[in-house]
Protein backbone atom coordinates (compact mmCIF):
# COMPACT_ATOMS: atom_id res chain seq x y z
CA UNK A 1 0.00 0.00 0.00
CA UNK A 2 2.90 2.78 0.38
CA UNK A 3 4.64 1.57 -2.64
CA UNK A 4 0.96 2.54 -4.17
CA UNK A 5 0.31 5.72 -1.92
CA UNK A 6 3.79 7.14 -3.12
CA UNK A 7 3.19 6.20 -6.56
CA UNK A 8 0.20 8.14 -6.70
CA UNK A 9 1.43 11.15 -4.88
CA UNK A 10 4.54 11.31 -7.05
CA UNK A 11 2.41 11.09 -10.26
CA UNK A 12 -0.07 14.41 -8.68
CA UNK A 13 3.13 16.06 -7.55
CA UNK A 14 4.88 15.94 -11.09
CA UNK A 15 2.07 17.22 -12.52
CA UNK A 16 0.96 19.93 -10.49
CA UNK A 17 4.75 20.84 -11.25
CA UNK A 18 4.47 20.92 -14.16
CA UNK A 19 1.13 22.97 -14.29
CA UNK A 20 2.79 25.61 -11.74
CA UNK A 21 5.62 26.10 -14.69
CA UNK A 22 3.53 26.15 -16.83
CA UNK A 23 0.92 28.80 -15.53
CA UNK A 24 4.01 30.73 -13.17
CA UNK A 25 6.42 31.26 -16.51
CA UNK A 26 10.13 30.34 -17.37
CA UNK A 27 11.31 32.40 -14.86
CA UNK A 28 11.11 29.93 -12.31
CA UNK A 29 13.01 27.71 -14.23
CA UNK A 30 15.85 29.89 -14.85
CA UNK A 31 15.57 31.71 -11.85
CA UNK A 32 16.53 34.86 -12.79
CA UNK A 33 16.04 36.86 -9.75
CA UNK A 34 16.61 36.41 -6.16
CA UNK A 35 12.61 35.35 -5.51
CA UNK A 36 12.36 32.95 -8.24
CA UNK A 37 15.08 31.09 -6.75
CA UNK A 38 13.86 31.27 -3.47
CA UNK A 39 10.72 30.41 -4.78
CA UNK A 40 11.62 27.47 -6.21
CA UNK A 41 13.40 26.18 -3.64
CA UNK A 42 10.68 26.02 -1.28
CA UNK A 43 8.37 24.94 -4.16
CA UNK A 44 10.67 21.72 -4.29
CA UNK A 45 10.69 21.16 -0.88
CA UNK A 46 7.13 21.47 -0.35
CA UNK A 47 6.96 18.50 -2.68
CA UNK A 48 9.55 16.46 -1.63
CA UNK A 49 8.75 16.63 2.24
CA UNK A 50 4.99 15.79 1.70
CA UNK A 51 6.19 12.56 -0.14
CA UNK A 52 8.33 11.44 2.22
CA UNK A 53 6.50 12.19 5.36
CA UNK A 54 3.84 9.44 5.75
CA UNK A 55 1.39 11.07 7.68
CA UNK A 56 0.58 13.76 5.56
CA UNK A 57 -1.94 12.88 2.83
CA UNK A 58 -2.43 13.71 -0.99
CA UNK A 59 -4.31 16.12 -0.02
CA UNK A 60 -1.71 18.13 1.80
CA UNK A 61 0.66 18.02 -1.45
CA UNK A 62 -2.36 19.03 -3.48
CA UNK A 63 -3.60 22.17 -1.19
CA UNK A 64 0.10 23.40 -0.70
CA UNK A 65 1.25 22.91 -4.26
CA UNK A 66 -1.37 24.67 -4.82
CA UNK A 67 -1.65 27.83 -2.95
CA UNK A 68 2.53 28.20 -3.20
CA UNK A 69 1.89 28.37 -6.95
CA UNK A 70 -1.05 30.67 -6.76
CA UNK A 71 1.02 33.22 -4.94
CA UNK A 72 3.57 32.84 -7.30
CA UNK A 73 0.87 33.62 -10.22
CA UNK A 74 -0.02 36.94 -8.03
CA UNK A 75 3.22 37.79 -7.41
CA UNK A 76 4.18 37.54 -11.50
CA UNK A 77 0.58 38.89 -12.22
CA UNK A 78 1.50 42.32 -10.07
CA UNK A 79 5.17 42.79 -11.78
CA UNK A 80 3.78 42.49 -14.87
CA UNK A 81 1.22 45.06 -14.15
CA UNK A 82 2.97 47.53 -11.59
CA UNK A 83 6.32 48.94 -11.74
CA UNK A 84 6.35 49.37 -7.93
CA UNK A 85 5.70 45.43 -7.35
CA UNK A 86 8.19 44.63 -10.24
CA UNK A 87 10.77 46.82 -8.43
CA UNK A 88 10.19 44.93 -4.95
CA UNK A 89 9.94 41.65 -5.90
CA UNK A 90 12.51 41.48 -9.47
CA UNK A 91 15.03 44.20 -7.79
CA UNK A 92 17.28 46.64 -10.40
CA UNK A 93 20.42 46.25 -12.05
CA UNK A 94 23.41 48.23 -10.13
CA UNK A 95 25.92 50.35 -12.36
CA UNK A 96 29.42 48.91 -11.15
CA UNK A 97 31.28 50.97 -13.75
CA UNK A 98 30.41 54.50 -15.42
CA UNK A 99 32.25 55.99 -18.05
CA UNK A 100 35.19 53.39 -17.25
CA UNK A 101 34.78 54.91 -14.19
CA UNK A 102 34.27 51.37 -11.25
CA UNK A 103 31.57 52.95 -8.45
CA UNK A 104 33.05 51.86 -5.08
CA UNK A 105 29.94 53.50 -3.79
CA UNK A 106 27.84 50.57 -5.76
CA UNK A 107 30.25 47.90 -4.79
CA UNK A 108 29.65 48.59 -1.04
CA UNK A 109 26.16 48.44 -1.84
CA UNK A 110 26.14 45.07 -3.21
CA UNK A 111 28.64 43.98 -0.77
CA UNK A 112 31.25 42.98 -3.35
CA UNK A 113 35.34 43.95 -3.50
CA UNK A 114 37.27 44.70 -6.75
CA UNK A 115 38.38 41.32 -6.52
CA UNK A 116 34.89 39.75 -7.39
CA UNK A 117 34.09 42.46 -9.81
CA UNK A 118 37.47 41.35 -12.00
CA UNK A 119 36.33 37.58 -11.69
CA UNK A 120 33.11 38.45 -13.11
CA UNK A 121 34.17 40.28 -15.72
CA UNK A 122 37.21 37.61 -16.52
CA UNK A 123 34.22 35.04 -17.06
CA UNK A 124 32.32 37.33 -19.33
CA UNK A 125 35.70 37.48 -21.73
CA UNK A 126 36.86 40.86 -20.22
CA UNK A 127 40.04 40.63 -18.72
CA UNK A 128 40.57 44.46 -18.45
CA UNK A 129 38.58 47.25 -16.22
CA UNK A 130 40.02 49.62 -18.85
CA UNK A 131 38.03 48.14 -22.07
CA UNK A 132 34.42 48.53 -20.12
CA UNK A 133 32.51 51.60 -20.60
CA UNK A 134 29.49 50.86 -18.50
CA UNK A 135 29.01 47.52 -16.20
CA UNK A 136 25.97 46.11 -14.37
CA UNK A 137 24.99 43.80 -11.70
CA UNK A 138 22.04 42.59 -12.76
CA UNK A 139 18.76 41.13 -10.48
CA UNK A 140 20.22 37.60 -10.95
CA UNK A 141 23.64 38.32 -10.02
CA UNK A 142 24.94 38.06 -13.86
CA UNK A 143 26.65 41.25 -15.20
CA UNK A 144 26.13 42.69 -18.66
CA UNK A 145 28.83 44.65 -19.78
CA UNK A 146 29.13 47.26 -22.26
CA UNK A 147 33.26 47.39 -23.62
CA UNK A 148 34.52 51.44 -25.17
CA UNK A 149 34.58 51.71 -28.89
CA UNK A 150 37.95 50.38 -29.50
CA UNK A 151 37.68 47.19 -27.37
CA UNK A 152 34.70 46.19 -29.03
CA UNK A 153 34.54 43.08 -31.06
CA UNK A 154 35.75 44.15 -34.89
CA UNK A 155 36.32 42.53 -38.01
CA UNK A 156 39.90 42.38 -38.26
CA UNK A 157 39.39 39.75 -41.02
CA UNK A 158 37.37 42.03 -43.48
CA UNK A 159 39.58 44.46 -43.33
CA UNK A 160 43.08 42.69 -43.65
CA UNK A 161 44.29 43.81 -40.69
CA UNK A 162 47.34 42.48 -39.26
CA UNK A 163 46.77 40.21 -35.65
CA UNK A 164 48.11 41.67 -32.75
CA UNK A 165 49.21 39.34 -30.28
CA UNK A 166 47.10 39.31 -27.10
CA UNK A 167 48.36 40.27 -23.51
CA UNK A 168 46.86 39.89 -20.56
CA UNK A 169 46.40 42.92 -18.27
CA UNK A 170 48.21 42.42 -14.67
CA UNK A 171 46.86 43.82 -11.34
CA UNK A 172 49.66 45.81 -9.79
CA UNK A 173 47.53 48.06 -7.22
CA UNK A 174 44.65 46.91 -5.28
CA UNK A 175 43.04 49.38 -3.05
CA UNK A 176 46.27 51.04 -2.43
CA UNK A 177 48.23 48.13 -1.44
CA UNK A 178 50.89 47.21 -3.99
CA UNK A 179 50.88 43.28 -5.38
CA UNK A 180 54.25 43.06 -5.30
CA UNK A 181 54.67 39.44 -6.75
CA UNK A 182 53.01 40.69 -9.62
CA UNK A 183 54.98 43.86 -10.10
CA UNK A 184 58.36 41.27 -10.28
CA UNK A 185 56.65 39.10 -12.71
CA UNK A 186 56.73 41.84 -14.68
CA UNK A 187 60.66 42.31 -14.64
CA UNK A 188 59.47 46.01 -13.20
CA UNK A 189 60.87 47.56 -9.67
CA UNK A 190 59.66 49.95 -7.36
CA UNK A 191 61.78 53.11 -8.47
CA UNK A 192 59.75 52.31 -12.02
CA UNK A 193 56.07 51.83 -10.21
CA UNK A 194 57.04 55.49 -8.79
CA UNK A 195 57.87 57.09 -12.14
CA UNK A 196 54.59 56.01 -13.27
CA UNK A 197 52.59 57.08 -10.59
CA UNK A 198 54.48 60.25 -10.45
CA UNK A 199 53.47 61.14 -13.99
CA UNK A 200 49.97 60.94 -13.59
CA UNK A 201 50.14 63.40 -10.21
CA UNK A 202 50.62 60.55 -7.77
CA UNK A 203 52.96 60.17 -4.74
CA UNK A 204 51.42 57.83 -2.30
CA UNK A 205 50.39 53.44 -3.10
CA UNK A 206 47.18 54.51 -0.66
CA UNK A 207 45.67 57.56 -3.29
CA UNK A 208 45.61 54.31 -5.47
CA UNK A 209 42.13 52.68 -5.86
CA UNK A 210 43.46 50.17 -8.94
CA UNK A 211 46.06 50.35 -10.91
CA UNK A 212 46.38 47.70 -13.81
CA UNK A 213 49.25 47.40 -16.81
CA UNK A 214 48.71 45.89 -20.38
CA UNK A 215 51.61 45.32 -22.53
CA UNK A 216 51.88 48.07 -25.23
CA UNK A 217 49.43 50.71 -23.03
CA UNK A 218 50.20 52.99 -20.71
CA UNK A 219 49.87 52.04 -17.30
CA UNK A 220 45.31 51.97 -16.25
CA UNK A 221 44.87 53.63 -12.90
CA UNK A 222 41.77 54.95 -11.01
CA UNK A 223 42.40 57.21 -8.15
CA UNK A 224 40.96 56.55 -4.47
CA UNK A 225 37.84 59.57 -4.20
Amino acid sequence: MKFMDLTFELIIGFFLLFIIVKIVGKKIINQITPFTFIASIVLSELLGNALFDHQIGLLYIIYSMTLWGLLLFIVEFLGQKYLLFRGLFEGKPSALIKNGIVDREELKKNRMNINQLQSLLRQSETFSIREVAFCYLEANGSISILKKTKYQKTTQEDFNMIIKPVYVPVTIIRDGKVLWDELKELNFDESWLKTQLSAQGISDYKDVFLAEWLENECLFIQKND
